[in-house]
Parts: structure tokens; C-alpha cells; sequence
């Protein structure tokens, strides 16, 4: 609760305030004490540790308390005018002269106009002022030194009256009447009010400031710290105790504050990293009749802001972006893919661009997908886009999004591209060789500049993407005939993948037929087994197609083989140029390749047999459907 305390300088004053205090009814309102000078100092300060908003008190005493710096507010009671007049009156009625002179030694601020007074009343004055308490003994001994006729009547507080009563002069005490002592309380009260405004409104910025999910510090316009909130302490790991009073240039020098606060100029989104963290902070001035007195910083950490809004960007948009396969997915057992994934566990634990390269049907994505779930990205989405399956138009509205009318045919909400998807994971481009130079600089700015712009938009959006790309081709040799940006070449290639072809893999063809053997059986419902020396038979073969092109054939020979035995013999029987004449065109698959049919031939039987459908003719002939278009675009093949 609120207090005012009432320090009087004098056992009369004390007296008269609390008679007065009683007959107004503040009894519980204001605490009375008696002290003056040094001795209400002490008080003064010790009151400043309780609910006292502000002291009231005469004379020297008041003066003394404010020059001692007492942080409470000090209400001085002055004798008003009409005080002083009766003052004079009296000095004439105790010396019985019309004119008498009056020697007054006092404080500054006890009396106002006194002199103007003095000369309408017809009073002779003589003021001596003290300044501080220090002056009160020359004050002393100048009454000591004053002669008779000098002064008829010595006016003053209590000390100086009995010092000039014992030298035989006439004296009179000064004293603060009802009507000074009503104003001094009447003041009081309404900084009694303003201080509990200034403190609720306080409590509320403190709470604000305390509960506020932003980190806030301020400081004065010396660079201290006055306020540094929990958040504060939690995002920069300092506590306040430690913090407040101390220079932030000191403590906290990646903060540039002076442009705040010698140009009064607003710094909004700088950035630092901390650690594993990103804060983004907004300085301001606190300008108070025009001057910068202070500085306010807030700040955030936006990993925090960006992993909610990559959990809501992924639970709303990116459900079915999960990367399926892991490490151990990839079989084989031969030296070369043990090293290859050796060296792909080390490529996941470290936060870079990769390029895969190897033939069609290595498993590049197997890959892609098995790194992605080993490195630090594993809880984000695995975006992947194959760059040769799009035309370039609806390949760049497909990774950037685009934004409503940015097209025609574009959707009025707009559509976020497969970057903003992959945000906070993982986005795989294969056949990254196929797009085109346009695509090329796009992807370049993004690499550089970690943020995407949708088709039709004038804004950036900020993307925190692993880029992993792969290409059949030698992107090294397409970079010397121009047909792909060699600085987008060296940006993807910060880590790079050789993946192994089939046939270099020693031993690994028949771990992955017997593996393919056993998945078909189960899937068409058969029982067939094949022979050692069949397997030694496929293990001969090239296999261009590589894995891929060994599951189809497996997977063929499940379908289609009468037999439920298949020995070398056997094998050998599904690869004469006869079997494959006795095979209707439905029925054409990867095995079949030069010279027993023409690559021309087998594309447009793969075509007939899947009426057209790209996916399932690049199956059944073992290769990618980028690969597919890439064929049908060089031998003028059309669908129906």
C-alpha cells in the first residue's frame, strides 16, 4: 500500500502536523517522524526500502534530504505568503517598532518573494542564505559576530533563535502554519497518484517484458543494460544479474547499437548465428522529447520460427515426401559397393550439395533416399523430381511455385514449388543434366542465396534445402561443350557419388537376382527356384541397364518361364533369337536388346504392349522414363 511520511524538524511541528493529520483523517495514509538534517538523511534512506512514495519537509531538513539524493520524492513546505505577513506583523509587535530591522538567516527554499514582501510591509531585511547543511555553522557564526544595532530581531529555525536568544537579541521562530501544511499534503497526494499510475503501468510493461516470447533488452544512451528479460537470458545463455549495468559493447559486442543511438535510426532483421542457432534482431531508440535517451532490442530465434513453420509447410503440403530406403536397402556384398557406402555415410553426416553420377539403373535415388535418412535432415521431407520428365515451362513452376494469375491455367491460390516443400529436408533432382540453361541459373541463385521466388511474385521466401543431384551423363564434359553452366557444376559438386555399374560389382549380380527371385515369387504368387549355373549364366551378362534392367528380366522370367526349375539350359532358352521371335510384342522386355531387335523396334513394341504409357514402357524396357523421352525425341518415335 501507498504511504506518505511526514518528517517535521522540530517537536512543535511534529505536533501541529499530527493534529492536523488526525482532523483530516489521513492518519492511515501518512506516517509522521521526527528528524532533521543528517538524522532524517538516515531515515530518509531507510524508508526508500518500503512502500513510501513520497516524504514531506520544511526548511533545511527538505534541502538536505534532496541534496543526499533520497530516491523518493521530497514535497518541501514553504510559508506561504500570507504565513510571512503575520511573520512581520509579529516582528513588530515584539519590538515595538514601525520599522524594525529583522535579520533572517534561512535556507533557500523555505521562503518565496520574502524581499517583495519585506518592502511592502515596511520591514528593514537583512537575508543570509544557507545553500547546504555544511553552511549552517557559518550561518552561526555570523549571528555570533552580529553587534546590537545591527538587527532588532533575529528570525529563524530553532538553532539559530537559541544562538541569538544567548547573545541578547529578540527572537522569533519561524513556523509553517495549518495552511503550508495542507498544500505540502495536497501536493503529496497527487504524486501519491501519479507514482501508483507510473507504477501500474510498470508492472505491466515489466510483465509485458517478462512473459514476452521475444528476447528483450534495453539500454540508456551510455550503452548500459537496464533491462534483460528471461527470454533474453534463455536465448544468449547470460542471466540478467550478471548482464544489467554492464556496457552491451562489453558483453554482447556482435550488437552494432550505435547507429541507434547517435543517428536515431531503426536496424530491423539483423541476423547472427549462435551456436546452432539463428537470431534475428530489431534495434529502436527510445527518443523522449525529441532525444535518444535509450535503445530497445528485441530478438528472436528463427530456428525456432522456421521449424514451425517447416512442421506445419510439411504436415500441410509434403505428407507423401518421405524417403523410404536406407543404407541397408542397398545390397551387395562386393568390395566396390561396400566402399560406395562407406562414403555415402560420411557424405550424410556432413550438411553439403552432393552429385551422384553412374549409369542408368545404379540406383542413384536409392541412394539419395539413404543418405537423406541418415543425416541431420532425416525428420524433414525428401522431395525428388526427375528434370528430364517435365518440359522446361512446368519444370520451373514445379520447383518454384508460382503465384495466383502468374499464368494462364495457374490455380487462384497459387502453388508453393517443390524448394518450399523441401524446406528443412531434403530435395533430390535427378537427371539434373537435362535441364535447361534457364532452370540452370535459377537453380544457381538458389544454391547461393538459400531462398526461392514463385513464378509471378515480386518477394523471396527463405529455403533451408540439401540439394542432392544426379546425372548418367559426365556433367564435367557437357560443361566443356556448354551445354551446362560450370559454376552451377562446381556449386553441386562441393560432394561427389561414383556409383559403381553392375558389372563391376564382383559377386553382387547374384545377390541381387536371388533377392529379386524371391521378392517376385512372393508378389505372382510363385515358386520357382533357379539353378547355380544360371546364376553363373546371368552373372556373364552385361546388364547395360544395370539393376534395374536385372529385376525386369527377373521379374519377367517369374511371369512368363514354364518351368519351375530354371537351370543355365533353361536360361539360355528365354535369351535365342527364336524365343524372342515367338514373343508377341506385349511381351517385350529388357532382355531383349541388340541384335535381336533393333532399339527402335523395342521402344515401339514396349509402346504398343503399354498402349502408350511412358512409365510402363521405360519399365519394361530397364531404363528411366528420362531416358525414354530422351530416345523418342532422337528417333522421331511418337505415341499414339
Amino acid at each position: 500500500m501507498s504511504r506518505i511520511a511526514f518528517i517535521a524538524p522540530d517537536k512543535r511541528f511534529y505536533l501541529e502536523g499530527k493534529r492536523i493529520i488526525h482532523e483530516l483523517g489521513l492518519e492511515n495514509k501518512i506516517d509522521i517522524y521526527l528528524a532533521r538534517l543528517k538524522k532524517a538523511i538516515i531515515l530518509a534512506k531507510r524508508l526508500e526500502n518500503k512502500d513510501v512514495d513520497v516524504i514531506i519537509s520544511r526548511g533545511g531538513t527538505a534541502r538536505v534530504m534532496i541534496d543526499s539524493k533520497v530516491r523518493i520524492p521530497i514535497v518541501e513546505i514553504s510559508i506561504t505568503g500570507q504565513e510571512l505577513a503575520q511573520l512581520f506583523q509579529e516582528t513588530k509587535r515584539v519590538t515595538g517598532l514601525t520599522r524594525p530591522k529583522v535579520f533572517m538567516p534561512m535556507f533557500h527554499n523555505l521562503l518565496t518573494d520574502i524581499e517583495v514582501l519585506a518592502t511592502i510591509l515596511d520591514i528593514d531585511l537583512t537575508l543570509h542564505y544557507f545553500e547546504t547543511i555544511e553552511d549552517i555553522p557559518k550561518g552561526l557564526a555570523k549571528i555570533s559576530q552580529l553587534k546590537p544595532w545591527e538587527a532588532d530581531i533575529v528570525v529563524g529555525g530553532k538553532k539559530i533563535i537559541m544562538l541569538a536568544a544567548e547573545l541578547g537579541f529578540k527572537t522569533l521562530l519561524i513556523q509553517s502554519g495549518r495552511l503550508a501544511l495542507l498544500m505540502a499534503i495536497r501536493e503529496a497526494e497527487k504524486i501519491v497518484l501519479a507514482r501508483k499510475i507510473g507504477k501500474e503501468n510498470a508492472q505491466e510493461f515489466k510483465t509485458l517484458v517478462d512473459y514476452s516470447s521475444d528476447g528483450i533488452i534495453s539500454v540508456n544512451h551510455e550503452k548500459v543494460i537496464k533491462v534483460f528479460n528471461p527470454q533474453a537470458e534463455h536465448l544468449l545463455n547470460y542471466s540478467a544479474v550478471e548482464m544489467i549495468g554492464k556496457k552491451i559493447d562489453s558483453v554482447l559486442n556482435f550488437i552494432n547499437i550505435a547507429p541507434c543511438l547517435t543517428e536515431c535510426r531503426e536496424i530491423i532483421g539483423q541476423t547472427i548465428q549462435l551456436g546452432k542457432s539463428w537470431l534475428t534482431f530489431n534495434i529502436a531508440p527510445i527518443i523522449i522529447d525529441e532525444v535518444v535517451i535509450g535503445a530497445i532490442i528485441t530478438f528472436q530465434d528463427i530456428t525456432r520460427i522456421q521449424e514451425m513453420e517447416a512442421r506445419i509447410r510439411n504436415d500441410v503440403l509434403a505428407r507423401n515426401f518421405v524417403a523410404k530406403y536406407k543404407f541397408d536397402n542397398i545390397l551387395g556384398t562386393s568390395p566396390q559397393i561396400i566402399e560406395t557406402k562407406r562414403i555415402a555415410r560420411e557424405i550424410a553426416s556432413v550438411d553439403a550439395t552432393v552429385l551422384i553420377s553412374g549409369e542408368s539403373g545404379t540406383g542413384k535415388e536409392l541412394f539419395a533416399q539413404s543418405i537423406h535418412n541418415e543425416s541431420q535432415r532425416k525428420n524433414g521431407p525428401f522431395v525428388a523430381l526427375n528434370c528430364a520428365a517435365l518440359p522446361p515451362s512446368l519444370l520451373e513452376s514445379e520447383l518454384f511455385g508460382y503465384v495466383e494469375g502468374a499464368f494462364t491455367g495457374a490455380t487462384k491460390k497459387g502453388k508453393p514449388g517443390l524448394f518450399e516443400m523441401a524446406h528443412r529436408g531434403t530435395i533430390f533432382l535427378d537427371e539434373i543434366s537435362e535441364m535447361d540453361k534457364y532452370g540452370q541459373s535459377r537453380l544457381l541463385r538458389v544454391l547461393q542465396e538459400k531462398e526461392v521466388m514463385r513464378l509471378g511474385d515480386n518477394k523471396n521466401i527463405p529455403i533451408d534445402v540439401r540439394i542432392i543431384a544426379a546425372s548418367n551423363q559426365d556433367l564435367g564434359e557437357l560443361t566443356k561443350e556448354r551445354l551446362f553452366r560450370q559454376d552451377l557444376f562446381y556449386r553441386l559438386k562441393v560432394l561427389t557419388l561414383d556409383l559403381p555399374s553392375l558389372r563391376k560389382r564382383e559377386g553382387d549380380i547374384k545377390t541381387l537376382a536371388r533377392y529379386f527371385l524371391n521378392h517376385f515369387n512372393r508378389q505372382h504368387r510363385r515358386n520357382m527356384d533357379i539353378s547355380e549355373e544360371a546364376y553363373d549364366y546371368l552373372s556373364q551378362y552385361s546388364w547395360d541397364g544395370n539393376i534395374r534392367e536385372l529385376m525386369y528380366f527377373i521379374e519377367r522370367l517369374v511371369v512368363i518361364a514354364k518351368e519351375a526349375y530354371i537351370t543355365d539350359d533353361v536360361l539360355k532358352k528365354y535369351r535365342t533369337d527364336k524365343e524372342c521371335e515367338q514373343i508377341p510384342y506385349q511381351e517385350v522386355t529388357a532382355i531383349d536388346n541388340p541384335p535381336l531387335f533393333s532399339e527402335v523396334a523395342r521402344i515401339t513394341a514396349a509402346l504398343a504392349q503399354s498402349n502408350s504409357n511412358i512409365t510402363r514402357a521405360a519399365q519394361l524396357l530397364g531404363i528411366d522414363r528420362s531416358t525414354l523421352y530422351r530416345k523418342l525425341k532422337i528417333y522421331g518415335i511418337k505415341g499414339k
